[in-house]
């Protein structure tokens, strides 16, 4: 997008180069401090499940510089069960409209840290920063939908802006679209269906595995104007994300991939590709496809072919500039298929408290910033503590086992048991601020009733000061 500089905003605006040129017009911000902000400290707003929050209201003619959020957990992948809106110049329907995380470079609504040019998240996926441009005419609108079953309490924001005297004809709207298919239908997965005049400046992918080794092996496609060969062909997934020989946990300015639980059954990949740089410009319309193929078995877990279409899940944000504002998107897919988890199995920790057992310490509950706003906690000075949860499903079979461990200055090393069998890898819980990570077990076989989850201490990292755990839940997902 180019501002004329006789007008408001320079070309290069956001570079160190622009801080030496005066850029006309008036500095404002629209943030969540307290109205009687010199009397009091309240600087964050309840969103209560279903409630809407206007968190900006402007008028312009303006540009958006920057939008920060941070919030405390109101349940397990929160930041997917809320939605962020934005309407340009009075429209109706919306020119952004997708789940917060994924909006800030994180799906799944996990919490992960990004460090990008446009986005930058910190604090363990807590402290969210937008730096794309946003210009409009005449009005401005932001809002944040609560669309989970538990309030967001407390929601903190700032949207920081500039009133200008006037937007050359040339300026675009900015503008982002969630889309999923879980699973990904036959055929390429559209990421983008675009109709206007614009570029097309940014990609948020994101693959929930239903098997494991490989997904990528698919290749991009960029249809311009409504060609029927793609004038831009690719030469798999993660040539496409800029990496290489498949994709790792990185933070580039321009890619990156912020989640990654390696290629195995259930984990998830979340990458970025922001086309600051490249630019994809269009005159009528742009269609960008993917493919998601890969290595692919039969139910016998054979080998059928490298290079073959997977039914893996499949969710992305498409990040443009147009001309026009847009035609309404799809509907968003409601809150919990966006999740891919029931609600109900979801095991809160605390609720488990007279069926935990813990040798060598003592488990108590902890209140503060994590699912149900508590979680089950046992400090000790002293190495070999065991905490064992018993825990119900209602079948027997094969399922997906997460859990979600917090990690802290006096955590130790934990290995995890299922029914008294070791399963995955030894967890270090030492971090330098605390925070929650999430750990997967696939293909658990579970009984029917009561099973038992051991997490067992077998040291800690040179840094931490104890031997301690914290759980804050378990989700048990049986196998279809």
């Amino acid at each position: 997008m180019r501002i004329d500089s006789s007008h408001t905003v320079m070309p290069e605006s956001g570079s160190l180069s622009s801080l030496a040129a005066v850029i006309p017009g008036r500095t404002y911000r629209s943030s969540s401090s307290a109205a009687e902000w010199r009397n009091t400290n309240e600087d964050a707003r309840v969103i209560e499940p279903g409630q809407t929050l206007e968190i900006a209201n402007l008028q312009g003619p303006g540009v958006i510089n920057h939008i920060w959020s941070t919030m405390v957990i109101g349940e397990l992948f929160h930041p997917r069960l809320l939605v962020i809106r934005m309407y340009w110049d009075g429209s109706q329907h919306p020119s952004v409209e997708c789940p917060l995380g994924d909006f800030f470079g994180v799906g799944f609504g996990l919490e992960r840290d990004l460090h990008s040019k446009p986005i930058n998240v910190g604090s363990h996926g807590r402290a969210r920063n937008c730096y794309w441009k946003m210009p409009f005419r005449e009005s401005a609108r932001i809002t944040i939908t609560n669309e989970g079953r538990k309030a967001i309490s407390p929601f903190f924001w700032y949207v920081d802006w500039q009133q200008v005297p006037s937007l050359p004809d040339n300026a675009a709207y900015f503008h982002a679209m969630y889309r999923q298919e879980h699973p990904a239908r036959p055929g390429n997965y559209v990421v983008a269906d675009i109709e206007g005049e614009g570029q097309y400046v940014g990609t948020l992918l994101n693959i929930h595995q239903k098997q494991g080794s490989w997904w990528g092996e698919g290749d991009d496609f960029f249809f311009i104007d409504g060609e029927k060969e793609p004038s831009l062909r690719g030469t798999g997934s993660e040539d496409y994300l800029c990496d290489a020989w498949g994709v790792r946990l990185s933070s580039y300015p321009e890619y990156g991939t912020s989640v990654f639980e390696y290629n195995a059954p259930d984990s998830r990949t979340s990458s970025y590709r922001w086309h600051i740089s490249d630019p994809v410009s269009f005159d009528k319309s742009l269609r960008f496809e993917i493919e998601h193929k890969g290595v692919v078995f039969d139910e016998k877990g054979e080998l059928i072919t490298h290079f073959g279409e997977r039914d893996d899940d499949f969710s992305s944000v498409a990040f443009w500039y147009q001309r026009q504002i847009h035609k309404p998107f799809p509907p968003l897919p409601p809150a919990y298929d966006r999740i891919r988890h029931d609600p109900d199995n979801v095991i809160e920790a605390e609720s488990l408290l007279e069926n935990i057992t813990v040798r060598g310490g003592k488990a108590q509950i902890q209140y503060g910033p994590w699912s149900g706003a508590r979680q089950v906690r046992s400090d000790t000075a002293e190495p070999g503590q065991e905490l064992e949860l018993e825990f119900e499903v209602e079948k027997a079979g094969l399922y997906t086992l997460s859990f979600y461990l917090t990690k802290a200055t006096n955590y130790g090393i934990y290995t995890a048991y299922v029914n008294g069998n070791a399963a995955g890898k030894p967890m270090d819980l030492y971090t330098e601020s605390f925070h929650t990570r999430g750990f997967i077990l696939p293909n658990q076989n579970l009984a029917a009733g009561k099973n038992k989850l051991t997490l067992r201490n077998t040291g800690k990292n040179g840094a931490s000061t104890g031997y301690g755990i914290g759980i804050d839940c378990i989700v048990a997902e049986k196998k279809q």
